[in-house]
């Protein structure tokens, strides 16, 4: 064998070692520093419109909203519904606007407005099942998976008894569904989609889609799951479903605020680098099924939403939060969010400028690392560190009902900070010591 022959080899030996980015797909930059908010268009405004909703775009703005997620736009199906206006989950047409939302030229009108406020729009993309009565049971019902006796069937296990499940074994359902889903684009101009229980469908499937519909503009995707491998060619975001359930087990007082260090521990290695996660207190399914935020959460509600709007990954807020809407809203028929001023709205307004302008809280790789700070107290209190070139954000949080006091071990806190919310002065250095009232939030800043 040559020498060259050799190099080569060697060289060639030496690559399979080397380490390869989970993460394959490219997030649109718009989402470096964006936030989340979902929109139960049926219950925004009392006439439940897209027109109407539209007021509402400023308002948002200056919360600090960058992606407005609408739930199903579609017309909904009549057979098998549930309530008087059914589930906005069961589909009846896909290429279709539900007329009680308004128009097309709406739906247009709203997307072009959002636009106009430097905001995006996706929306809730329902390809797992459709309504009994959607137009594809006629045309094509060899799309469906069917029961031992060859009929159309809810998907299996799930009590969903107004929907029936597709077949995504067959190729042409999957380029129906594709087409489906580039034509809001083309059409409506939305940024991309938020995909209810994607891991229900293939995950081949929604490669695909997203090779498609960035073919046509730079996408972004949410996925209502929570498995890694939709991340490498798929989805840029999925739910944090288990940080949801770890909080409220610690609100509820089943576990202490170590069980968020496992949490944080397992997530560092076993989640993808540029694996952006959603982070969130409520959201529709949540506020429907499982009581109000502030039933779940009860004083905890202010200390999680404060984790879950600083730690890596994207908040969400469930339209209404803002407002403090203390009941749940109705799924299936008519309900209504009170719209007024509300601590809660202040607090994620000044969360999310911050997140905004600094970047150690941008989203995936643009962000910095979570750093645990270790003391004394780590039954009670979490605390951590994200630093991103200049910037840097040291964030304490009280899980308990007491006043404590925290010596700590770490030196990754030292700096001198200006406090988020009662923009005091603190310095950090050998010996600092921090008192923080019960169910108490801080959110140190370092000054420039």
């Amino acid at each position: 064998m040559s020498a060259s022959a050799v190099v080569c080899q060697q060289t060639a030996s030496k690559e399979q070692y080397q380490p390869q980015p989970f993460v394959e797909l490219s997030h649109p930059h718009w989402i470096k520093n964006a936030t989340i908010y979902e929109v139960n268009i049926r219950q925004y405004t009392p006439q439940g419109t897209f027109n109407a909703f539209i007021e509402h775009l400023p308002r948002l703005q200056k919360l600090g909203v960058d992606i407005l997620w609408l739930m199903p736009i579609h017309p909904i199906g009549e057979k098998n519904r549930k309530g008087t206006m059914g589930s906005a989950y069961s589909v009846k047409d896909y290429k279709a606007v539900n007329l009680d939302y308004g128009t097309l030229a709406d739906l247009k009108y709203l997307v072009a407005q959002a636009h106009s406020l430097g905001m995006y729009v996706i929306l809730d993309w329902v390809a797992n099942h459709s309504a009994w009565d959607n137009v594809l049971t006629k045309t094509h019902p060899e799309w469906y998976s069917k029961d031992h006796k060859g009929n159309f069937q809810p998907t299996p296990w799930w009590d969903w008894s107004d929907i029936i499940d597709f077949d995504y074994s067959n190729a042409q359902m999957r380029e129906y569904m594709t087409d489906a889903m580039k034509y809001w684009l083309e059409e409506v101009d939305i940024d991309g989609y938020r995909a209810d229980v994607a891991g229900g469908v293939p995950t081949d499937f929604w490669d695909n889609v997203r090779r498609e519909l960035d073919a046509i503009k730079p996408v972004f995707m949410l996925a209502e799951w929570d498995q890694r491998d939709l991340h490498r060619k798929a989805f840029d975001m999925t739910y944090a479903w288990s940080l949801h359930n770890v909080m409220e087990e610690v609100a509820t007082g089943n576990k202490n605020v170590s069980t968020l260090f496992v949490y944080f521990a397992n997530l560092l290695n076993s989640w993808p680098e540029n694996a952006i996660l959603m982070n969130f207190v409520d959201n529709h399914d949540k506020n429907a099924w499982d009581n109000t935020m502030f039933a779940r959460f009860g004083d905890y509600l202010h200390v999680c939403i404060v984790l879950t709007a600083t730690i890596e990954g994207m908040p969400l807020i469930y339209g209404s939060q803002e407002a403090g809407l203390d009941k749940s809203l109705a799924f299936f028929d008519k309900d209504q969010i009170i719209w007024q001023e509300h601590q809660i709205g202040t607090i994620y307004q000044q969360l999310f400028a911050l997140k905004h302008n600094n970047q150690a809280l941008w989203n995936g790789d643009w962000g910095g690392k979570m750093i645990p700070v270790i003391h004394d107290q780590p039954d009670a209190v979490f605390s951590f560190v994200r630093e991103k070139e200049q910037d840097k954000v040291f964030v304490l949080l009280n899980f308990t009902d007491k006043v404590q006091k925290v010596n700590f071990v770490s030196d990754i806190q030292y700096g001198c900070y200006q406090e988020l919310f009662s923009q005091a002065e603190v310095t950090f250095d050998l010996g600092s010591v921090d008192t923080i009232e019960a169910f108490g939030y801080r959110v140190y800043v370092k000054k420039s």
